[in-house]
């Protein structure tokens, strides 16, 4: 399949490298120093063991024209850089052309095919005034839950920490060719990747975990494994996922695992920085609102409590406004 990548960082970098080494015809749409990279070298991806792969069989370029119609678009950005790729990525849609969603966080087609009282709903934390829903019409969209832990370390050169799934799933629940065709494309890859009839549910699993985890590391500089064996900072991820919890089993969301087996998948990842934290450390602008306003917003919209994600949300919040400002400053 022609398999376009917005974006080539952690995770792009990561998806793309593995499908073209198992003979997808990759581009990734990037720019900047890592466009020069991947032109230059390939992508080069380090494993776990150390062992290092290159995939040179792509195509690198900014040129959103040049590279045509793509049969599969994987939006790998993060989800506050969407609404300013999305007015390019319509030139690469042909009639048929899918597009993987794999922003952490609540999605901005949520409520498209939701059913109840609130289908139909946008999501304005994530989408304030509709543009990515317009550009990119959730009709094309399969969504993806992205469990991989994986590190940018130098442009064009991604390092695999731990994690292999990416459940993919139609907004309606439906086991479409499509999302069959790209569970295959996944699975060549040496992905995990079932097709699942009820995607929202396993976003809010990854969710439970970035609402908590990412603020909670960004604000304390701790990586997961300490940040859940500190009693204080695990019982603050446990009220944040109770409230969570709450939210979404009003919209209809059932929670495979327990909170405690949820944290204890965390502390398994071990001295990992979250991305969250990852961002802040390079005064890069962080997901706040997708991960943690989003779920404040759905917390009104269902009149659901929230006390302790309001207070870190707010810290969180005036942490990267700071940052965002002193990098203002210096320009």
């Amino acid at each position: 399949m022609r398999i376009a990548i917005v974006g080539a960082g952690a995770i792009g970098g990561f998806v793309g490298a593995r499908l073209a080494l198992a003979g997808e015809d990759v581009t990734f749409m990037v720019r900047g120093a890592n466009l020069d990279a991947i032109r230059a070298n390939g992508i080069r991806l380090v494993l776990q063991d150390g062992t290092e792969h290159v995939a040179r069989n792509v195509v690198a370029t900014n040129d959103y024209d040049s590279a045509g119609p793509q049969d599969v678009v994987i939006l790998a950005t993060k989800a506050h850089q969407l609404e300013a790729a999305c007015r390019s990525v319509p030139r690469l849609f042909g009639p048929a052309t899918a597009v993987v969603t794999m922003q952490n966080g609540i999605p901005y087609w949520y409520f498209h095919h939701h059913g109840g009282p609130f289908a139909g709903t946008r999501v304005r934390s994530v989408d304030p005034d509709g543009t990515i829903g317009e550009s990119i019409p959730p009709e094309r969209v399969v969504g993806c839950v992205v469990y991989p832990a994986t590190e940018l370390v130098a442009p064009g050169v991604i390092r695999h920490i731990e994690g292999d799934r990416f459940p993919l799933g139609e907004l309606d629940g439906s086991t479409s060719e499509r999302a069959l065709r790209l569970s295959g494309a996944f699975t060549r890859a040496g992905f995990k990747a079932p097709v699942l009839d009820d995607i929202r549910s396993e976003i809010w699993l990854k969710l439970w975990g970035n609402l908590t985890f990412n603020p909670i590391s960004a604000l304390s500089r701790a990586t997961l494994v300490d940040l859940c064996r500190f009693a204080p900072t695990r019982d603050l991820a446990v009220a944040m996922m109770t409230e969570a919890q709450a939210v979404g089993t009003k919209l209809g969301i059932t929670f495979r695992v327990t909170i405690d087996k949820r944290i204890a998948g965390a502390e398994r990842v071990g001295k990992h920085k979250t991305s969250m934290l990852q961002d802040i450390e390079a005064a890069r602008e962080p997901e706040v609102d997708a991960l943690i306003g989003s779920v404040i917003e759905l917390a009104r919209l269902t009149g659901t409590p929230t006390p302790h994600i309001d207070a870190v949300y707010a810290l969180v919040r005036l942490l990267a406004d700071t940052i965002a400002a002193e990098a203002d400053a210096r320009r």
